[in-house]
């Protein structure tokens, strides 16, 4: 084991999925080129991370663009749109794209569901009434949205946010997890949007778990994923000889006071994070 508890997750999961994951029948995502985009997958996998110690989920395995990933979720939440022409001009991000129901949307899904059920105002105002009530619950996984046109089903489907002492935890459930391309990407943003509750509620942040359902690999990700492996082991043989990377952190300075509402991607930063480079590049299923 290395000194990153994301990178022993990481390579640990990589393994795990490659010595016993299953293969799927008759996937529903496919490659640009029509193909079948099978996976090898395995079930019920649990990561956790102790944020009030310092555990953070940033992988030094493949850099994960944090504040890309932090803009995704105000959007989800905070900004609770689905507008993929805001989600571009605010944040930069057009890997949403894919999934325009043609009217440069993703439809009644996420950011319109929060919208829909003013989810979070809801959630917000639930803790600070009753702190140790067990029924802080975020949902976005609604049917009768689904009826209505939508893009993707949310993967990230639910939170549930559990107050202790001066501290509040997420347990954050996800029905499926393409863990190489947005595995540590969904973590780090879910554990923002934690930093963020607790900042707005006057709490610390606490524990971080998140399950998995359905954690897989894509069959076009293989190659990234020897090369991710192969990195590990490097990383661990330096550790081996007492050459040891920095463990990253996320900090959470807001700038313009402490309402959920005023935060920006801007108030998140990373300290002490050396990513292996270069790059990996991961072909899109849809």
């Amino acid at each position: 084991m290395v000194n990153n508890k994301a990178d022993n997750y990481m390579y640990e999961s990589i393994i795990n999925i490659q010595e016993h994951g299953h293969k799927d029948v008759n996937p529903r995502p496919k490659w640009h080129d029509g193909t079948p985009a099978h996976t090898l997958s395995v079930n019920g996998v649990m990561h956790s991370y102790n944020i009030a110690e310092g555990e953070f989920p940033l992988t030094n395995l493949r850099r994960v663009v944090f504040k890309k990933a932090i803009g995704e979720i105000l959007w989800i939440y905070r900004d609770a749109s689905n507008d993929l022409n805001d989600l571009s001009e605010k944040y930069g991000i057009k890997w949403w794209d894919d999934w325009d129901c043609g009217d440069r949307t993703i439809g009644e899904c996420y950011g319109k569901t929060v919208s829909n059920y003013d989810i979070m105002r809801n959630c917000l105002e639930g803790i600070a009434k009753d702190p140790y009530g067990r029924r802080h619950i975020t949902n976005l996984w609604q049917y009768e949205d689904f009826n209505k046109p939508h893009g993707l089903k949310p993967c990230c489907y639910q939170c549930q946010y559990l107050v202790h002492d001066e501290y509040i935890d997420m347990i954050m459930y996800q029905r499926s997890s393409d863990w190489l391309t947005a595995g540590n990407v969904n973590q780090i943003q879910y554990v923002a949007q934690l930093m963020m509750v607790a900042k707005h509620l006057g709490y610390k942040p606490g524990m971080f778990y998140h399950v998995i359902a359905n954690q897989q690999i894509y069959d076009r990700h293989m190659d990234q994923a020897d090369i991710m492996v192969s990195r590990y082991l490097d990383i661990e043989y330096a550790e081996e000889q007492n050459i040891f990377k920095p463990v990253p952190k996320l900090i959470f300075e807001p700038k313009e006071g402490t309402d959920y509402w005023s935060y920006s991607v801007d108030d998140f930063r990373v300290e002490d994070y050396e990513p292996i480079e270069p790059q990996l590049k991961f072909e899109v299923a849809v």
